[in-house]
């Protein structure tokens, strides 16, 4: 703190000599002249540093006691902006850059979100932009709890949300709300028929009249597990109960048997390039686009472009809202080009074996699979033949109310 209040005061460092320069430190102590740093060079000289407007009471004592007083350059803030006393353009420039600062603090330079996962962070940043949440927008004049109300309104994946202001850094806290509890709809009855034919070769049955055992075999369509279950009757009882209608749930697993196929033409359009080529430059700041070098103007028929963007960071990484845009374009025409029979083959065998992983779903398994292929027309068709082991219900609704009770044949 001491060292502080130096520096705003100013201070002047001397080196004092004479035959007896402890009297010189007796009379300053007398007369009350602050001074620190104090250090003896030999028996007659010595270095200390003494307060800006302590320095002409410095060289009075010193002649007082026949010593030499030799000041070097004082340090601190006055001699600092003394040095602008004749440099009005540098002393303008430093009055600016303070306003400057002062100024510009009060504006927003860097967005901040955290806490979402699901909903995009360019998503919240348009909804706030809306609202006058962006780049270069004036933090004192933003109500940022209505705009955090009025944007959580918009925002329906959100629970929570908090915009706070901390200087030139708006920082957005979000809370994104829980998923909602899948829910199983118990009150319609339901069968659990067959989504692809098969041998069954495991059956788990929760809810339900199973209509087939295992080693069975199955046709897409066919009722598996039924919803209508039969009631029993008392022993010795000739009357028929009835049946009760349920929802049907259980997993149904089979060997199935699936063909897919792809096409994919021999030949393709390719990329010849003309050779005419550009670079253009761009500087983004505040959100603004200006173009500074190179032509803007692109041609008409195809081409490639390719832009890097240089983005200020200060260190911590913290990015401010100043860019600079490099964009590079190559024109070029199109020719037709045989494709390679070997490499077409390859990726489409690749597309069809993720198609069956994805028809088969969680659970389903590929037990051998075969490929063939064959050209024709211009055209190369690769067939995908697969044994699979595969859960095949599925759940079908049908009218009524589970729980009621549908009277027997005697009735």
């Amino acid at each position: 703190m001491q060292t502080f209040i130096n520096f705003l005061r100013g201070s002047v460092p001397f080196t004092v000599t004479g035959a007896f320069p402890e009297r010189f430190l007796n009379l300053c102590a007398q007369q009350r002249v602050a001074f620190w740093d104090l250090e003896w060079v030999d028996a007659h000289t010595l270095r200390l540093r003494a307060a800006r407007r302590d320095a002409h009471k410095v060289r009075r004592i010193a002649e007082k006691v026949q010593c030499e007083a030799a000041a070097r350059r004082g340090e601190g803030l006055p001699f600092f902006l003394a040095g602008f006393r004749k440099r009005y353009a540098l002393l303008i420039g430093l009055v600016l850059s303070i306003g400057a600062v002062c100024v510009f603090s009060q504006f927003i330079l860097t967005i901040e979100v955290s806490g979402n996962q699901q909903v995009s962070t360019s998503v919240i940043l348009s909804e706030l932009a809306r609202h006058g949440v962006r780049v270069g927008a004036y933090g004192p004049g933003l109500d940022v709890r209505r705009i955090s109300q009025e944007s959580l309104i918009q925002l329906t994946g959100l629970s929570w949300m908090s915009v706070n202001l901390h200087g030139t850094r708006a920082e957005v806290l979000v809370r994104e709300k829980l998923p909602e509890p899948e829910t199983r709809e118990e009150h319609t009855p339901a069968h659990v028929v067959a989504e692809a034919p098969g041998i069954i070769t495991h059956m788990e049955v929760l809810e339900g009249q199973p209509c087939f055992q295992e080693g069975d075999t199955v046709l897409e369509g066919e009722i598996l597990i039924s919803g209508v279950m039969d009631l029993k009757e008392p022993m010795w009882s000739e009357t028929d109960a009835g049946q009760r209608l349920v929802h049907a749930r259980g997993s149904v697993y089979a060997r199935t048997w699936r063909s897919l196929e792809g096409k994919i033409p021999l030949t393709a359009q390719v990329k010849a390039y003309t050779g005419e080529s550009g670079r253009t430059y761009s500087l983004t700041v505040l959100g603004h686009r200006v173009n500074i070098l190179g032509k803007t103007g692109i041609p008409l028929r195809g081409y490639d472009k390719i832009s890097k963007v240089y983005t200020l960071t200060l260190p911590g990484g913290r990015e401010m809202p100043l860019a600079l845009e490099v964009t590079e374009w190559r024109t070029y025409e199109t020719a037709t080009a045989a494709l390679d029979p070997g490499a077409a083959q390859d990726l489409l065998e690749t597309q069809l074996s993720q198609r069956l992983t994805q028809q088969l779903g969680e659970g389903g398994e590929v037990v051998s699979s075969a490929f063939t292929a064959r050209a024709a027309d211009g055209m190369l068709y690769v067939t995908l033949q697969a044994e699979c082991l595969e859960q095949i219900g599925r759940e079908v609704t049908f009218p009524g109310t589970a729980g009621e009770i549908l009277p027997g044949a005697d009735a």
